[in-house]
């Protein structure tokens, strides 16, 4: 019951003990754990409701402390395995758009033969009740990280402690994390990715570069080299973007062989799906450390759903690095918006959470001087949060290094204090959980003075 928790604060596990109530019911359904918290799954106390309404039961009235032990009407593993991995009723089937599959394969047959103009009515035809989906919540949905927050405010209760310890999320203190990634869709964006590494060198951010492999251009040794030789980092992005990659399973098998080749040989150490199309339960047979092909929350996407962080977390193997802002094509031609409003916004909750901000920005679609301007003032946004907040603007092959260094550490509390132990401890920092005014609440232990 507790080992996701321990996992997702580093923390001693004597200071996180669950439990549940009762066996669980056989059904399965939606319903609230505190005030922002919106779930699914099945109870052991309360009321489930099949659909999303305004009255769902909130069954944090049922927890019960006892003996330092808190005891909860549902399994935490479940639950958070329901959001992350997307095991809720989203209107599509895993790896499927939210068109019938008939008219998918219609679609698909025909994109290439289509007008700009008419794509992108028939896209947005296709997502215009967007704005109508209650779950997940736009525009950041952060139900997984409030559900652990409220366990570990429950467990401080429970135990009667002033504060409980645990590894800080980022290396050095720093406050919370953006990576900055450029899918390669088409020869036009392949051509203009240096002009684009020109302008993110300019403010010192480095990106990973999202390469497909087959059919849409033409991938050199010496594009790669090119990539490399500049300090930004090579993803492997689908096989040929043609959207049925997790259509069917033997399909599948035979794409992701491929796909895994092709990793090898770029030197690849991370993947993403075209159009965001997944399947998590799939992403066994992908040889990649760390994928990021899930969105956070997926109303703008063909494929619907969201994994409900804002935090990396393990698929198997596979660190995912979830999309967590609107990608520049949605908000470009979707929401008709020419603007960073929206992803200040979303920037903003996720830092709340300390979690990992994660953009897609095509060379493809900013080309033109709006989308240029727009994407020279997200950065300087950055920039800015990096030199006065000490945001911290890795690649995601960096992130992926800290964060599985980070699962291997351990705090070590004992008469000398309190310390971090592993490797890149050197970077860890100690953090401590505690309540105020009925919340919890993050502090960072100051770093010793230097002699």
């Amino acid at each position: 019951m507790n080992k996701y928790l321990v996992e997702y604060y580093r923390c001693l596990e004597r200071h996180c003990k669950l439990g549940m109530l009762d066996s669980l019911s056989n059904e399965n359904g939606y319903f609230r754990f505190g005030v922002e918290g919106l779930y699914y799954g099945h109870l052991c106390r309360g009321t489930l409701s099949p659909k999303l309404n305004g009255n769902l039961h909130d069954v944090s009235s049922h927890v019960v402390a006892k003996n330092g032990t808190t005891y909860l009407p549902f399994d935490v593993t479940l639950i958070a395995d329901n959001l992350r991995f997307e095991l809720y009723p989203t209107g599509s089937c895993h790896g499927k758009s939210s068109f019938s599959s008939l008219l998918a394969e219609i679609y698909y047959l025909l994109r290439p033969l289509l007008p700009d103009a008419v794509r992108k009515h028939l896209q947005k035809a296709r997502l215009s009740d967007w704005d109508t989906l209650k779950f997940p919540r736009w525009p950041v949905d952060r139900s997984v990280d409030l559900l652990f927050e409220q366990l570990l405010l429950a467990s401080i209760r429970a135990q009667g402690l002033e504060r409980i310890p645990f590894i800080w999320f980022w290396p050095d203190g720093a406050p919370s994390c953006a990576v900055m990634t450029h899918d390669l869709e088409t020869m036009r964006g392949r051509d203009f990715c240096a002009t684009v590494m020109d302008l993110d060198d300019a403010y010192g951010i480095k990106a990973a570069i999202s390469i497909v492999p087959e059919l849409r251009y033409e991938v050199t040794k010496e594009y790669l080299d090119s990539i490399w030789k500049r300090d930004f980092e090579v993803c492997v992005h689908d096989l040929n973007h043609d959207g049925r990659l997790f259509k069917d399973r033997k399909e599948y098998l035979v794409r992701v062989e491929k796909i895994n080749a092709y990793g090898k040989q770029y030197g690849a150490t991370g993947f993403r799906s075209a159009v965001l199309y997944r399947n998590q339960m799939w992403f066994d047979q992908l040889k990649f450390s760390y994928d990021m092909s899930v969105p956070n929350v997926a109303h703008l996407e063909p494929q619907r759903g969201g994994c409900c962080t804002v935090m990396p977390y393990f698929v198997g193997d596979i660190l995912e690095l979830p999309v967590t802002t609107t990608q520049d094509y949605a908000l470009f031609n979707y929401l008709n918006k020419y603007s960073i409003d929206l992803w200040k916004h979303q920037t903003e909750l996720i830092i709340e959470k300390h979690g990992l901000i994660n953009f897609i920005i095509h060379p493809d679609y900013i080309q033109k001087p709006r989308g240029w301007g727009v994407y020279n003032e997200l950065l300087a946004y950055l920039a800015q949060l990096r030199d006065e907040k000490k945001l911290w603007i890795p690649m995601p092959g960096e992130v992926d290094r800290w964060w599985r260094q980070r699962a291997k550490m351990t705090i070590v509390e004992d008469q000398h204090g309190v310390r971090i132990e592993g490797e890149g401890s050197e970077r860890a920092r100690v953090a401590y959980a505690s309540e105020m005014n009925g919340r919890l609440v993050y502090t960072l232990q100051p770093v010793p003075a230097l002699d």
